[in-house]
């Protein structure tokens, strides 16, 4: 690709507050990432120390590209480190899962010994129905306590879990169900979006129609009063098969690089593809990042809005903060039902400490206005989190200044379902920059690259790579090892990550976009991020997405979809104007030649803007793979 420079500057930076700076793990991140450069091995080794193993390992790593192993030889259960450690030491009565529903009175509490035993007698019943180490298990469920449960019964006897989204339909789930071989479906009667129920069952009914491989379904039924129908052919209710179990079920001793689970990539980009993440090297990554990244403490309340049908919710909602032995909230709500103060409200509630949402999210706060926040006590807040898309340097300057007043910190975190863990984010206690992602952690070894592999000066847009492997890493693609080796193979012996990025002076890298998502106009690179930042950054927008449109003399031509925020009415004067805010910020080759007003955006259902459906809208294509669509 062009090394040309970028049209994105820089034109903010915050110091952390003094307070903030101190409570951090780092310190010194310049230290802390010379020690994890100076002996990598030695690094991830004594994280390694901090977890129980039932028999270490042999070797670190062994690599041979492009496919590594992690801490060969070595015995555990992630499971054990979730549970079994908290339950027989200090934790046994602390709150580990708060569940908020969206009534009032729509609430459950788990102490970890509850969760425990949930956990062991659900396991034990998957073992009635003839589940063993390496099977896989089916989950399509709402954000409930049983979806937890389930996930954490599969990892306890060995059984590999392929999480799937309760939002997706029929088609998208059979391509799951087939794809894993699932041998057992756990699911729910209904799920609840703005105070309606969503029936889940038909939707499996018809999925397993061709899914020779599934023997039986568990279906949690919420309904208790009027319970819908089991089929006792195949299906099980939830509960019942918990009954008459044993309360405590052995961990299976797995080892290191045995399979923990496999999640589908959201079909954004065609096939899913099964991405496999093993026992031993996930729980590494997913410990180490979470205690630090987020410098959680042990009175901590933390909320990750991310649904476990996703990796941020497999690392950020499950493994990562029950490791920690973390009080986690999770809630099956929406940020603006039944009032634009929900979530507001959540927080206020439960005096959450930590909050890590998505920018689709913050955008929408900023479009409902800063006076449902102002309206809520927030002061347990101590940090704050941004993860999915890049956050765009005017929703990050709204979110620290309306929601952090300042003080607080904010973890815009890069990585992939790929990854299993974050790669790239500004640490607590060092500098902010908005529109920055930050600096590689301590024990990833990330680079801005041209398409040779080799580093680009700072300022200057290129591919995002990893060069070195990390525990959390994917080991493969469920079936197909050729998709998995293009990862390592295509620039290089780098990991190409697929984003476009530039990296400044100081080394804080900013994610531009897909790299598919490249605008070629008259022979500049145009990422549309960029483009899209700075249509948000004015004040009338509340979100943007950009489009490469075939032109015959410059190639392409920029079109924009906008969407206004509140109070903002569309007009030819607000077109011109905001082409022209385009060219006084990125210049003149990045304006867009058309402006379409819009009120929503297609997005998927963990709020990525699918640019590809526009386009296709616009040029009068198939779109493709909708399974992922928000309807």
């Amino acid at each position: 690709m062009s090394e040309e420079k970028h049209l994105i500057t820089e034109q903010h930076r915050y110091l952390p507050d003094p307070d903030m700076a101190q409570s951090t793990w780092v310190g010194d991140y310049e230290a802390a990432y010379a020690a994890y450069r100076a002996d990598p091995e030695g690094f991830w080794e004594k994280i390694a120390h901090e977890l129980h193993w039932h028999r270490e390992w042999d070797r670190v790593l062994e690599w041979e590209h492009p496919h590594a192993r992690w801490f060969t030889g070595a015995k555990t259960n992630i499971t054990y480190n979730c549970l079994d450690r908290h339950v027989f030491g200090s934790r046994r009565n602390k709150v580990a899962l708060i569940w908020k529903g969206e009534g009032d009175e729509d609430e459950r509490i788990f102490t970890y010994r509850h969760l425990y035993i949930a956990v062991n007698k659900f396991a034990n019943g998957l073992k009635k129905l003839g589940i063993h180490k390496g099977d896989r298990v089916c989950i399509y469920m709402p954000m409930v306590p049983e979806q937890i449960i389930a996930m954490l019964a599969c990892a306890r006897i060995g059984a590999v879990h392929t999480v799937v989204f309760g939002g997706f339909g029929s088609a998208a789930l059979n391509a799951r169900i087939v794809g894993a071989g699932a041998k057992v479906v756990v699911t729910a009667d209904y799920a609840v979006r703005r105070g309606k129920s969503i029936p889940l069952k038909h939707l499996i009914e018809e999925a397993i129609i061709n899914a020779p491989s599934v023997e039986h379904v568990v279906v949690l039924r919420r309904q208790t009063e009027q319970p819908i129908e089991i089929h006792r052919e195949m299906e099980v209710d939830f509960y019942e098969l918990m009954e008459g179990v044993d309360r405590r079920c052995p961990c299976e001793e797995m080892d290191a690089e045995d399979p923990l689970f496999i999640l589908y990539t959201s079909g954004t980009t065609g096939t899913p593809k099964g991405i496999v993440h093993t026992c031993g090297g996930y729980m590494v990554g997913a410990y180490y990042t979470t205690k630090h990244v987020f410098d959680i403490k042990d009175n901590d309340v933390y909320w990750c809005t991310a649904d476990p049908g996703w990796i941020t919710g497999h690392t950020y909602v499950v493994y990562g903060p029950l490791m920690l032995g973390t009080t986690v909230l999770v809630a099956e709500t929406l940020p603006d039902y039944p009032t634009p103060g929900n979530y507001w409200s959540i927080l206020e509630e439960y005096g959450v400490n930590i909050f890590y949402t998505a920018p689709t999210a913050i955008r929408m706060f900023m479009k409902m206005g800063e006076q449902w926040p102002n309206e809520y006590d927030l002061s347990y807040l101590r940090v704050l989190g941004s993860v999915g898309e890049p956050l765009n340097p005017e929703a990050w300057e709204w979110f620290h200044t309306v929601v952090g007043k300042k003080r607080l910190p904010i973890v815009d975190t890069w990585w992939q379902t790929e990854t299993g863990m974050h790669m790239i984010t500004t640490t607590i206690g060092s500098p902010m920059k908005p529109g920055f992602a930050g600096r590689p952690l301590p024990g990833v070894a990330a680079d801005v690259v041209n398409g040779n592999g080799e580093s680009l000066p700072p300022g200057t847009a290129g591919f995002l790579a990893i060069r070195e492997p990390w525990p959390a890493m994917m080991r493969g693609v469920f079936g197909n090892d050729e998709i998995y080796s293009k990862y390592w193979t295509t620039i290089g012996n780098l990991y190409k990550a697929g984003d476009l990025a530039i990296k400044d002076e100081e080394g804080y890298i900013m994610v531009i976009g897909r790299a598919d998502d490249l605008i070629i106009v008259s022979g500049h690179n145009i990422g549309t991020a960029e483009v899209e930042s700075a249509l948000v950054s004015h004040q009338s927008v509340a979100e943007a997405a950009v489009i490469g449109k075939p032109d015959p003399l410059k190639g392409n031509l920029i079109k924009a979809f906008v969407t206004l925020r509140v109070g903002h009415q569309p007009s030819e004067r607000l077109k011109n104007e905001l082409t022209y805010h385009v060219r006084i910020t990125l210049g003149p080759i990045a304006m867009p030649s058309e402006i379409e007003f819009t009120d929503s955006l297609p997005k998927t259902r963990s709020g990525k803007i699918m640019r590809r459906v526009l386009k296709a809208r616009e040029l009068g294509m198939d779109p493709g793979d909708l399974s992922s669509l928000d309807e």
